[in-house]
């Protein structure tokens, strides 16, 4: 039989790898605890730690910063696009003119 796959915000990953980090409890105590998979909690451990590093890391962000630069990111990547059909426009529109 198939489980269906669990789905965890943010900030539950973040309280996990922190009681594990703050608390020096082993991943496989944690895990067994709160009936979590070893490979998700040391995937969300290796992404805290390249959060904390300036990296962008894997999957979805952990921390608050690097959920905000990812949100401005997707922002600036669509305002450029955006920018560059508008100057697009205006040259053909530019060359209809003359």
């Amino acid at each position: 039989m198939k489980q269906k796959r669990r789905a965890f915000d943010a900030s539950f990953k973040l309280q996990v790898v922190q009681m594990i980090k703050d608390q020096g409890l082993s991943v496989g105590q944690v895990c067994r605890d709160m009936g979590l998979g070893e490979t998700a909690v040391r995937r969300w451990l290796v992404q805290l730690d390249a959060e904390q590093s300036g990296q962008a890391g894997i999957g979805k962000p952990l921390t608050v910063e690097q959920q905000r630069i990812r949100q401005l990111e997707a922002e600036n990547r669509q305002l450029r696009q955006d920018n560059d059909l508008l100057k697009k426009a205006s040259a053909f529109f530019a060359r209809e003119l003359k």
